[in-house]
């Protein structure tokens, strides 16, 4: 009889039967890349870093908090007809805590641990602004130690809807050092992405910065001043930024009013300790012109809009004459 032998039958039941099987647990990996999602919700809803730190009545909290966002994505589609996809309330604390994450930390073998659903998991991910869970594991960085920046000025009254107005996306534009090339020197300047959002009863920045670097901060906002202070993942000392809008108050007070552009006096003093105030220049970006990294232009570069070119020309703006 012509055909497979008994060999080549078990190989193909093995290698069908471990395809299988591979598909309903989860790896080392996988699990890995749970817990980061776990501790981002921690940190985004609590302000908690790890997710061990988050009780089960929290994790209901957080339920509740995806669920609003799902709402809010289905409202902005305005199609009433298109219910959100839910989770169930118990969905992260009795399906992702209890049957995996606890399991895995208690060194039960990961071969018993079945993977959860990845079409809850890329709900979550599109509830938190990604494309996809994927998207997700791709680019999520470790959390910032937010906790550690201390931004208060006691006795004021926070101005919170001027701190919603600042959500968004930003590009930031500070005069560098000339760039040094074989064509000479040439006046350059960096543009920078940044984010403000808020998380839980603050509002945080994060902002990109040239050869990877990241930088992090809190912001406040008092009366018509609006205060920043940014801390690096790779420089220790910590950046402090002012800027105040004339009258902003008032304008808020008209529903139509959004702020665009605003200009920052930074106190950071240079490597050769001279104290040039950067000047920085925030300007809103919609989110989809948004590219979240920091490029080098040169002052001709057409990507510079005219106007802002002309106030980094300023040097007399670009430095604290008085210190």
């Amino acid at each position: 009889m012509n055909g497979p032998g008994t060999s080549e039958i078990l190989l193909l039941y093995y290698c069908t039967l471990f395809s299988y099987y591979n598909r309903i647990i989860m790896t080392k990996e996988e699990l890995g890349n749970l817990e980061r999602l776990m501790n981002f919700l921690s940190f985004q809803f609590l302000k908690k870093i790890k997710w061990q730190d988050v009780s089960k009545t929290e994790w209901l909290h957080i339920s509740a908090e995806i669920t609003e966002l799902l709402l809010q994505k289905v409202k902005a589609k305005k199609d009433a007809s298109h219910a959100p996809e839910t989770l169930g309330e118990n969905y992260f604390y009795e399906h992702l805590v209890v049957k995996k994450l606890k399991p895995w930390k208690n060194k039960t073998p990961v071969a018993s641990i079945s993977i959860p659903s990845f079409t809850k998991l890329n709900t979550i991910a599109g509830a938190l602004g990604y494309k996809s869970y994927i998207e997700f594991i791709n680019s999520a960085e470790d959390a910032f130690h937010f906790n550690e920046l201390k931004i208060n000025v006691p006795l004021a009254f926070l101005n919170t809807t001027l701190l919603n107005n600042l959500t968004g996306h930003w590009y930031c534009y500070n005069r560098n050092a000339p760039f040094h090339s074989k064509k000479g020197n040439e006046e350059r300047v960096r543009r920078s992405s940044m984010e403000i959002y808020k998380a839980g009863d603050e509002y945080l920045v994060e902002r990109s910065g040239k050869d990877n670097h990241k930088y992090y901060g809190k912001i406040t906002a008092y009366a018509d001043y609006i205060f920043i202070i940014m801390n690096s993942t790779t420089y220790i000392r910590q950046r402090h930024f002012i800027s105040r809008i004339k009258d902003v108050v008032a304008k808020l007070k008209h529903p139509a009013y959004k702020i665009t552009q605003l200009s920052f006096v930074s106190t950071c003093v240079s490597f050769n300790e001279e104290p040039i105030a950067l000047y920085e220049i925030f300007e809103r970006v919609a989110a989809k012109d948004y590219v979240p990294v920091s490029v080098d232009l040169s002052l001709d570069n057409e990507e510079l809009p005219k106007h802002i070119v002309t106030r980094l020309k300023d040097v007399e703006k670009n430095r604290i004459i008085q210190h």
